[in-house]
């Protein structure tokens, strides 16, 4: 019994660290401990670096889009006014018509587009949304200027449609290899087409109703300071299945008037500033105050018969308008339900389906009558 505690008692004194055994863990050891924790300061300062460095240097996949600048179409541009006409007799104005746009930020690191989110102003969208696989950020800006362009030219061709101005038609575009490609050009004015007058783009569509591939049919056109020339064509086959001879070339309204009509805004690309600046052209062209001291805003793109028709990014638009001071905005018909839940406190929300409606929704609201509301 004895013998047998003592040897117990030995094995206990055998492993405390008081007898100099070598079984002493690494781990209780002070230097190694302070390696240790060093170790793993320098680890994670280095996965610090490593996340600043990517959040700083890597672009990511998106773009924001959030307000941005607004500009109104009856005040003046460094320029001169927005829209100009000149040769014409034009009045004075009041109020304002402002056209709306949104920001898009592009090339954005990590930390930048976490900003963006974070900050509850601007939201993330998948860069390719914007801008089509395989095309470079130069041929996106010159579509958007294209497109800016084309939406100056509608405005100027629904306006002056509205006030009573004539119109001519024109191709726009010539199908290479197409019949039409032997004898016109992009921006030759279509006369007759099969022994119809052409006034409108609509004139051609119905001039082409009921020929087939292979007909044979007279072309009177006029190329830019040249006489007028009559041409036959050939049709020849549709690749979308219809029934009608093709021709080739698609037309296009355009105003045919004896006076200028510029707009000199830069830097601003889309078609959404079609319907403000139809309405800011048709302000100056006519007597008396179309905004009347209100401050009107609003977007939609707009084509050569004035209808308007819907846009992207209008959540933004209100906000920036509303910041810009406008108390009323003109919303395209399908954008109403995406404006009035966005809407800002303070600004009148106005549905409009084409210029006519614009128009009188405008002179509605001045004389305190009920205006078609989102």
């Amino acid at each position: 019994m004895n013998e047998s505690r003592d040897r117990a008692a030995g094995d206990r004194q055998a492993v405390t660290p008081e007898s100099g055994d070598s079984s002493t863990k690494a781990g209780d050891n002070p230097a190694l401990r302070m390696s240790r924790r060093a170790w793993t300061l320098l680890l994670s300062g280095v996965l610090v670096v490593v996340f600043v460095l990517v959040g700083s240097l890597v672009r990511v996949p998106y773009v924001s889009l959030g307000p941005g600048p607004t500009y109104d179409t009856l005040a003046g541009s460094a320029d001169g006014p927005v829209v100009q006409v000149e040769g014409e007799q034009t009045f004075p104005t009041n109020g304002e018509l402002r056209m709306t746009t949104v920001s898009l930020t592009d090339d954005m690191t990590l930390f930048g587009a976490l900003g963006f989110w974070v900050s509850g102003r601007y939201a993330l969208a998948p860069r390719e949304e914007y801008f089509k696989p395989g095309t470079t950020d130069e041929q996106v800006k010159q579509e958007n200027v294209q497109q800016f362009q084309d939406s100056q030219s509608n405005a100027q061709v629904a306006a002056l449609r509205k006030l009573g101005f004539p119109v001519k038609v024109l191709a726009k575009e010539v199908v290479s290899g197409s019949p039409a490609d032997a004898v016109l050009e992009a921006g030759d004015r279509l006369l007759v087409v099969n022994g119809k007058p052409i006034t409108s783009d609509q004139d051609v569509i119905a001039a082409l109703a009921g020929t087939r591939p292979g007909e044979t049919i007279s072309l009177t056109f006029q190329h830019e300071g040249q006489p007028e020339r009559t041409e036959s064509i050939t049709l020849a086959q549709r690749d979308d299945g219809r029934p009608e001879g093709f021709i080739g070339f698609q037309p296009i309204d355009r105003a045919d008037v004896p006076f200028d009509v510029k707009f000199t805004l830069e830097d601003v690309g889309g078609p959404s500033a079609g319907l403000i600046f139809a309405l800011a052209l048709f302000d100056r062209l006519t007597p008396g105050e179309l905004a009347g001291g209100t401050h009107f805003a609003g977007t939609g793109e707009i084509n050569e018969k004035g209808q308007v028709g819907p846009i992207g990014g209008i959540s933004f638009k209100v906000v920036a308008a509303r910041e810009a001071g406008a108390t009323a905005f003109l919303v395209p018909e399908a954008n109403c339900a995406e404006a009035a839940a966005a809407a800002p406190e303070g600004l009148r929300l106005i549905k409009v389906a084409n210029l006519d409606g614009a128009l009188t929704a405008i002179e509605d609201l001045k004389a305190g009558r009920s205006v078609p509301a989102c």
